[in-house]
């Protein structure tokens, strides 16, 4: 059905639900205007203990939908309670305490329209009139950051509660969770499916009395929901960022002891604390990074498709860096004997027996990590190649048979 469905969940609003739903209502001829041939409107209460669902029980009459749960599900299991009985071919959400204008739906819907997106997003971040406290701003303005880093393409406000979607998007975007957390979920797993995802600038209203989010516990949660998201499709890019600031680390690490040895100074022995700091965090920064890359074969192999490498789009390397850990490995692990060859044969030049020995060890297990880490990924990938493999060996591609001749037998004649 040509049909916007809209779903509000619904907790404990009764000083604001009829009016939104009255601006809701009033929306339908924009609606129509945008090509839409009309619209749904679904109410979830859930569970509230005042009059809410009273009071959506007195829009029956204009077509209004209530939906009442007997076990509080919270704000994403209202959503999906609310998708699982809509009827149209574009699904939408927005909260019921008037801070989201239904105003957008039309403009939001136009805009899905003109640029074939799956999944429209309305912005409280874009440069749109907002009242949202500044606490909340730098919040959604840091996750909003995270979501994009992670999943390489822009976006300005990765937890907003109005939304435009297909109704065919959603299967690819569940499972999704049903506490507070579920739109910066989506807006991550939405990234990583290549759904195409816009954004569209709208107005916000902070709500009258006191908001249901905390900024510290649902902040946090927010945090972990998008980290957790972005490891099921591309682990790398999360080890891999850890991996580069345990660099940065053991570079701040060293600099006391190249400053010592720049200046001439002959005994170093007061800087061997950092000079372990900076070999463990050397050592802490590649098994970050291998096993992010050999996680991401993994998750490769569950989704059954390559999984986007690079930044913004934009590969680092012309060749992944994984298929050369085994001949860099190699060379770490026979330089490492190199210098324990040398910490053993050759006199100490005024440093203490450790400088090198230690050292050797590091760059020894080091290779030995690398080289495993490659042969891993050599497996994984020849295990992602089986089945396309398979399918090749099975099939009559004439690309693979054009230069074979086939004699069939010449059937006896019985006439």
């Amino acid at each position: 059905m040509n049909i916007l469905s809209i779903v509000i969940p619904a907790y404990n609003e009764e000083d604001g639900v009829g009016q939104v739903i009255e601006r809701v209502l009033a929306v339908e001829p924009a609606l129509q205007d945008a090509g839409l041939d009309g619209l749904e409107l679904i109410v979830v209460d859930d569970c509230s203990k005042d009059r809410t669902a009273e009071i959506v029980r007195g829009y029956a009459d204009r077509g209004v939908i209530l939906i009442q749960h007997k076990v509080n599900r919270n704000y994403g299991g209202a959503l999906k309670t609310g998708f699982r009985y809509a009827q149209g071919d574009y699904l939408a959400f927005m909260d019921a305490d008037g801070t989201y204008p239904p105003e957008f739906f039309p403009a939001m819907f136009k805009a899905m329209q003109e640029q074939g997106a799956d999944l429209v997003i309305g912005s409280r971040m874009a440069g749109a009139e907002s009242d949202m406290p500044l606490t909340r701003r730098i919040g959604n303005t840091l996750f909003a950051g995270l979501v994009s880093i992670i999943g390489s393409v822009r976006i300005t406000d990765s937890a907003s509660g109005q939304r435009i979607l297909k109704r065919e998007t959603l299967a690819k975007l569940y499972p999704l969770p049903d506490g507070l957390n579920f739109t910066p979920v989506m807006s991550t797993r939405a990234l990583h499916e290549d759904i195409k995802m816009i954004e569209v600038p709208i107005r916000y209203e902070e709500r009258a009395g006191e908001s249901k989010l905390s900024v510290v516990r649902d902040g946090l949660r927010f945090l972990f929901s998008i980290l957790g998201t972005a490891a099921v499709y591309n682990p790398v890019r999360l080890l891999g960022g850890l991996s580069l600031a345990a660099v940065a680390l053991a570079l701040l690490a060293l600099l006391p002891w190249i400053a010592a040895v720049s200046q001439g100074v002959q005994d170093r022995s007061g800087y061997a604390n950092l000079l372990f700091l900076a070999m463990t965090l050397a050592i802490v920064a590649v098994n970050l990074f291998s096993t992010g890359t050999v996680f991401n074969y993994i998750v490769s192999l569950f989704h059954h498709r390559p999984i986007r490498q690079g930044l913004f789009g934009r590969p680092v390397f012309r060749q992944p860096l994984e298929q050369r850990f085994g001949a860099i490995g190699t060379i770490l692990f026979v330089f490492g004997a190199a210098l324990f060859a040398a910490a053993v044969l050759l006199p100490s030049a005024g440093e203490p027996a450790w400088f090198l020995l230690v050292p050797s060890a590091m760059f020894i297990m080091t290779g030995i990590q690398l080289g495993m880490s490659w042969l891993l990924v050599r497996v994984l990938t020849e295990l992602s190649k089986r089945d396309l493999r398979a399918a090749a060996d099975l099939s009559a591609n004439v690309d693979f048979v054009s230069d074979e001749t086939v004699i069939l037998p010449v059937a006896p004649d019985l006439a």
